[in-house]
């Protein structure tokens, strides 16, 4: 019999930093890179109960995902979950995978099911398009995912590098609205003309022979030249389903700004309307951002400043 009292599950946000083949002209589609972060997280608390209770908000979304969980596995629902923290839905931050994969861990754990990360998110129907989210819950940092092959049931994970600690990620979020989701980004995505090959091929290119050695050599110059350049390409590719490469044209002001003050690795993350930059410390992030406010003082753009997260999602047993 199990001994301990409870389980808590943190899980992190992250940046969809774009996608490699979207119609998969080189066999795989999608390919996918990204990066975790220390904050927001979603996190979840599951302890005994005589029947199922649910705390928090969410709870429809939890509710969800603690049946599947549990009629896939055969095993009972009564339990108290709270969700103490959550990552806003549907802004770009993986808000959906991660509390899916939290709740599995914290099942997966408290019942001592001895499943793997990707186990629980082929249980809860995850990694179906990216293995990002996936992968920063197992190992955080930057990560870039093989896209989907013929036989792939989650994207593999292809490489794995730490962010500097010093590294700081300026978000801006429009707070009017969200990204598409659901049947609205599963429609767009159909619509969507053929991406080339070409630009495949480029954009496989300069991650590889690029990205992954200046992020290697901490270059950070270069890497948020490749970032920036990826997201302008795929961005252009959205334009028909955003109206934009950026879904917000605010967000994009605000961006336009932070390139002119020198950030990197300017972008959208997934469909947005989440915006972001990188910059080399606290102090010019802190900078830039009091430099931004009173420039978008009247527009619903709100700046944070966060760290990359450089472990994956945590999980306490008391």
């Amino acid at each position: 019999m199990l001994s301990f009292s409870s389980v808590s599950v943190s899980a992190p946000a992250r940046l969809h930093m774009g996608f490699l083949d979207l119609s998969g002209s080189l066999q795989r589609h999608f390919g996918s890179i990204g990066v975790a972060l220390n904050e927001p997280v979603t996190r979840i608390v599951i302890s005994h109960a005589t029947q199922r209770k649910i705390s928090g908000i969410e709870n429809s979304r939890i509710a969800n995902y603690l049946t599947l969980f549990c009629d896939a596995l055969e095993i009972s629902d009564a339990l108290h979950i709270e969700l103490t923290h959550v990552i806003p839905s549907h802004i770009g931050l993986g808000s959906g995978t991660q509390m899916a994969i939290a709740i599995g861990a914290g099942l997966n754990a408290f019942y001592d099911l001895k499943l793997s990360v990707r186990d629980i998110a082929t249980v809860m129907d995850r990694g179906l398009r990216s293995g990002i989210g996936i992968g920063v819950f197992e190992q955080g940092g930057f990560v870039v995912d093989g896209g989907r092959g013929e036989n792939t049931v989650i994207p593999p994970i292809l490489a794995h590098f730490d962010i500097p600690e010093n590294w700081r990620f300026i978000l801006v979020f429009d707070k009017r609205g969200q990204g598409l989701h659901g049947t609205a980004e599963i429609d767009a995505f159909k619509n969507l003309p053929p991406f080339p090959r070409a630009q495949a091929e480029r954009l496989s290119y300069l991650l590889l022979m690029q990205a992954l050695p200046a992020i290697a050599e901490k270059d950070l110059i270069r890497f948020g030249e490749v970032i920036t350049e990826l997201q302008r390409t795929v961005g252009e590719h959205f334009l028909p389903a955003q109206g934009g490469i950026f879904s917000s044209q605010d967000v994009a002001k605000a961006m336009q700004f932070f390139a002119d003050a020198g950030a990197v690795a300017i972008g959208q993350t997934s469909w947005g309307p989440t915006g972001f930059c990188l910059v080399g410390d606290e102090d010019m992030a802190k900078t830039l951002v009091q430099r931004a406010q009173p420039i978008f003082a009247s527009t619903p753009l709100e700046f944070h400043i966060v760290s990359a997260r450089n472990r994956g999602g945590e999980i306490i047993v008391t």
